[in-house]
């Protein structure tokens, strides 16, 4: 079933175009529904992640928790399903936004969609509180400017200091800067998913499963 979802991620088709060789596409999206409703993706993404901490923590005598989660989103166009969307004024986008948060290795900690219009800072604690709560080694977030503004309320309600990372260069365009190029990766990495080049989904629990499923086997990767 696992790997019929990754191939309706990865590729792009429709349920109902799947090969012949996986289950009937009913059977494959009944399971991607109770997953969904169960979290079990976030289960596996959880366990696939500390394994792969846990392997490059022995080979740099690191510890296996992260102590720097680095949050960012990435706005995306919608299509014609329907659900939530807004337009991203800044971005020129109209769809939803894709809030994560990663460790600074780009392993993913948490998936967060909302609507485009909405701006990082109206969800930041929604997307960060669940941390708390799998690690207490977090000391610092590394955030955008986007962020400015949030470090009274992150020091407050979970005891984190924020460290704004701004571009180092003066030009317009990409630049690399210190801790938020890791992200960066992150989400250049969910480009290779035809599933995700846009928001094709109706609601956005299904969308966080897509991008759940995609980062799980973007990990798995790590260990093959």
């Amino acid at each position: 079933m696992l790997d019929a979802i990754l191939y309706a991620v990865k590729t792009g088709c429709q349920w109902r175009m799947l090969p012949g060789e996986f289950a009937p596409w009913q059977t494959v999206y009944y399971y991607f529904d109770q997953w969904r409703e169960e979290g079990r993706l976030q289960c596996l993404l959880s366990a696939v992640r500390r394994t792969v901490r846990r392997e490059a923590g022995r080979e740099a005598g690191r510890e296996g928790e992260p102590s720097a989660p680095v949050p960012d989103c990435q706005s995306v166009q919608t299509s014609r399903s329907g659900g939530i969307a807004s337009f991203d004024a800044y971005k020129h986008v109209k769809g939803r936004k894709r809030h994560v948060v990663t460790d600074t290795q780009g392993l993913p900690w948490n998936v967060l969609v909302h609507a485009a219009g909405d701006h990082e800072s109206q969800w930041a604690l929604h997307a960060l509180k669940p941390v708390e709560s799998w690690t207490d080694r977090v000391e610092t977030v590394f955030a955008d400017s986007a962020y400015q503004g949030l470090g009274n309320d992150i020091e407050s309600r979970l005891n984190w200091s924020l460290s704004v990372v701004e571009s180092e260069g003066e030009k317009s365009g990409f630049s690399v800067d210190p801790k938020r190029w890791i992200i960066e990766r992150t989400f250049s990495w969910l480009g290779g998913w035809r599933r995700l080049n846009r928001d094709y989904e109706r609601h956005t629990d299904s969308s966080e499963t897509m991008i759940r499923a995609a980062l799980a086997k973007i990990a798995l990767n790590r260990l093959a």
